[in-house]
């Protein structure tokens, strides 16, 4: 399943969902790299 989460506070990255973290935040994985960040529908930015 794809997501799409925030990193920082304007970029946002999607990929495949790999598994949830701590404080809502969750992994995802581009190409051969991990991401973790807040989901999209969680951002309060």
């Amino acid at each position: 399943m794809y997501r799409t989460i925030i990193i920082g506070s304007c970029v946002a990255v999607q990929g495949l969902f790999l598994k949830s973290l701590a404080n809502g935040i969750i992994a995802i994985k581009v190409g051969d790299r991990v991401f973790e960040g807040t989901p999209v529908e969680n951002y309060a930015g």
